[in-house]
């Protein structure tokens, strides 16, 4: 059994997939995964599928250097965009795989939501390419680890209306004053 790097908080309420030397590019998955993180899984599932057909696009935030604009990143208050469908064929098998983990738990896939998602960087697998004057230089592949921990949300329970509720609290600049305010008068 493999170590993952989270353990939900109620283990009953949530299942877990992951998949280790995965020959996709490390930082396009991690853009790919940070757009899914804390979406609902069927949500995640379709928001793939769409990147998939460049539908919706996938925004680039943190690896985005030579990054092309696109006016699908508007919805994302970015501007920097891609449609990685590599990646999202990688997350995609992911996710139906942590679903069927959820069904088989007995868990309901409306209700749960992606908590954690990882991807870390694997081994560089190397080849060579021949390039001038004799000369060889390195040509490597970036893959990558991916573990997806999903969990049912808790229900939002109201809070109960009690005059504790009313007290606003202040500190102790905003006490002096309004003692000051009440010795002015």
């Amino acid at each position: 059994m493999a170590r993952y790097s989270a353990t939900p908080a109620n283990e009953s309420k949530s299942a877990k997939s992951r998949g280790s030397y995965l020959n996709v590019h490390f930082k396009n998955t991690v853009e790919a995964a940070n757009a899914i993180k804390g979406r609902k899984l069927l949500n995640a599932v379709g928001y793939l599928k769409d990147v998939q057909q460049h539908k919706q696009c996938i925004p680039f935030r943190r690896f985005h250097r030579g990054i092309g604009r696109t006016a699908q990143a508007k919805a994302f208050k970015a501007t920097l965009g891609r449609w990685p469908e590599k990646s999202a064929k990688f997350l995609l098998d992911l996710l139906q795989n942590v679903q069927a983990n959820a069904e088989s738990k007995g868990l309901n896939a409306e209700e749960l939501v992606v908590k954690h998602i990882l991807v870390n960087p694997a081994p560089k697998r190397g080849r060579r390419t021949f390039r001038a004057h004799g000369r060889i230089n390195p040509y490597k592949r970036s893959p990558c680890h991916i573990e997806i921990i999903v969990s049912e949300e808790d229900k939002n329970v109201e809070k109960a209306d009690d005059e504790r509720s009313t007290v606003v609290f202040q500190n102790r600049k905003q006490l002096a004053a309004k003692r000051l305010r009440a010795s002015r008068q």
